[in-house]
């Protein structure tokens, strides 16, 4: 309850209020979230339960175009109901791009910190190590992995364990954004009054760096990972389009775009229209959130 009235009295939640972009952005997100997570439960149909699907039913318009059919966003070329497929699609988005932010953050982090405290030549291997990572970009590094992975075990196998293949994907192509970003914050605490007291007093450098540096940086951190969730559910996005993400059979906003664009012209235009716009909504109101919490934290700027 403390903790409540605390939250109610600060100048986080009055500023979050004040903003009406934030707080639609929040809803959205929300929103777009908790029914990606209850898809078993609001979903018409499971799109992974062959029993449930007709292909006979396959390219049907939605029930607000064809009164004779009983999907309100209409289905895909498998016969899947697309609201389903989306709840589903959405909840496999986010689950991608919060593992693989998470990954991001744990190598970025430890790798940023260890390089600003030590200096040196730790210092200068980590970031040559961070330069040659970000000369490979995501779709480079998933290409090189996923054909390896296909080739040795098959497509069958890279089925199953898709979703924590991307996850290692994205987040080992994307944690030099956090070393960068952490190793700065540090180069500037460790020369303040406080990490020269805690060396006085003879506290190992681990302590040093893990309970009183990194706590210090972790504002730019936050608002680095708003961000990184974005573009993380975008290279999904990217990666299951061209091929090399979620495969058709597993629905995640990616492959349902994928899967409906030579559909598109040829008048089942919602197969592709509708995870398009779920998917850009979502992109769209996480970086407005993480737009707010930059501004919010940033102690350049006047408020009011």
């Amino acid at each position: 309850m403390a903790l409540l009235a605390r939250l109610r009295e600060s100048y986080l939640l009055h500023s979050f209020l004040r903003d009406p972009v934030a707080v639609g952005s929040f809803i959205v997100v929300v929103l777009l979230v908790t029914a990606g997570f209850l898809a078993p439960v609001l979903a018409p149909m499971n799109p992974y339960d062959p029993a449930q699907i007709d292909v006979m039913d396959s390219e049907l318009a939605p029930a607000w175009i064809d009164q004779d059919s009983s999907f309100l966003l209409g289905t895909d070329s498998q016969g899947r109901d697309i609201l389903s497929t989306i709840l589903y699609g959405t909840r496999v988005s986010v689950l991608i791009g919060l593992g693989a932010v998470a990954l991001q953050a744990a190598l970025g982090i430890g790798i940023g910190l260890i390089s600003g405290y030590a200096g040196g030549r730790v210092d200068a291997v980590l970031m040559r190590v961070a330069d040659v990572q970000l000369s490979f970009s995501t779709y480079m590094v998933a290409i090189f992995l996923g054909a390896i992975f296909q080739a040795t075990f098959g497509v069958g196998r890279y089925e199953q364990i898709a979703v924590p293949f991307l996850i290692a994907v994205i987040g080992l192509a994307e944690w030099p954004q956090y070393a960068r970003t952490v190793r700065a914050s540090v180069l500037a605490e460790k020369k303040k009054e406080y990490v020269e007291a805690a060396r006085v007093i003879g506290l190992p450098s681990g302590r040093i760096m893990w309970r009183h540096i990194l706590p210090n940086t972790m504002t730019p951190v936050m608002v680095i990972s708003t961000v990184q969730v974005a573009n993380a559910i975008m290279s999904e996005a990217a990666l299951s389009f061209i091929g090399l993400g979620m495969p058709v059979t597993k629905p995640s906003l990616g492959s349902l775009i994928k899967s409906g664009f030579e559909y598109i012209f040829s008048g089942a235009w919602w197969i592709t229209l509708f995870p398009g716009v779920v998917l850009v909504l979502l992109i769209l109101t996480i970086n407005l959130l993480g737009d707010w919490m930059r501004d919010f934290l940033n102690p350049k700027l006047y408020k009011s």
